[in-house]
Order: C-alpha cells, then structure tokens, then sequence
C-alpha cells in the first residue's frame, strides 16, 4: 500500500497552536471498511490519523471509485470542512483498522474567527495537503485514464 506524505501537522503547526487544536480531538477507533464520508457530503469534521490507513477515492461515473491516495500517520483526513459550502471532494475508506483523532469543523472554524493567527497557521497547513492532494489526484487519474500514464503530456 503505497502511503502518502503529506504536510503533517506535527510539523506544520507551533507547539502552541497544535496544543490548541488537539484540546477538542477525540479519540476514535475506525474499523477497516468504514466509509469516513462519501464525495458530496457534508462535510463536518476531519481525521488525523494515529495508526492504520485511509484510502481517499473518487467518483468516476460508469467505474468503480479508484483510490487516489492512501494516508498514514500524522496524516489529515479531510480539508473541506474549511472551505464553503463545507462538501467532502472525495470520498473516504479505512484501509485498515484506524484509530485517529477526530475534530468537529465548527468548533476549529470558530477557534479560527476567535484567533487570526492560529486561523493563519490552519490554513496554511490546510492548504498545504490540499496542494498536494491537488497533484496526487492528478497523478493518480493520469496513470489510471491518460494513454500512456503520468509520463504523457
């Protein structure tokens, strides 16, 4: 299984603002097969990942959902709960069983209008996986539908 590594917010974010943000995480554990949200839903909290692996797939009519990427450790699962109108772009599966922390989106959104510079250091790391889901998304489709994979231009 070929795991990403993307902006990992232990990295990402200062002592502080990651002591904020983990303050209202929840521990969860994932059973393998638990869809975490479906393309087009709501979307109202995010993940970062523990232990296991979360496959982020995406529609394609007339195909079966082809995995775009697979995330690890330290890994953030779910950046539309920061954009409007707040709707998942992908869809989401535990690869394995998952235990990660969970974040309800209103209340790191309000955390966000209540502190400018904590709402900076969030988006900049959002912003970061989503650029890089951005070119794996692409990678991905590339190799799955182009003629000649990813190396065609």
């Amino acid at each position: 299984m070929n795991v990403s590594v993307t902006p990992n917010l232990l990295r990402s974010l200062s002592a502080e603002h990651r002591s904020r943000l983990m303050r209202i995480a929840r521990e969860v554990n994932i059973p393998q097969g638990t869809r975490l949200f479906e393309e087009g839903g709501r979307a109202d909290r995010f993940w970062i990942v523990r232990s296991g692996c979360v496959a982020l797939d995406m529609h394609v009519p007339g195909r079966r959902s082809p995995v775009i990427e697979t995330l690890g450790f330290g890994d953030l699962v779910g950046w539309s709960w920061l954009f409007e109108p707040y709707t998942w772009q992908l869809g989401a599966e535990a690869a394995t069983p998952v235990r990660a922390h969970e974040f309800d989106a209103v209340a790191v959104r309000m955390m966000c209008a209540d502190e400018p510079e904590f709402a900076q250091a969030i988006e900049h790391w959002v912003s970061q996986v989503l650029a890089h889901r951005l070119q794996a998304t692409r990678t991905r489709l590339l190799d799955l539908y182009a003629p000649y994979g990813s190396g065609s231009r």
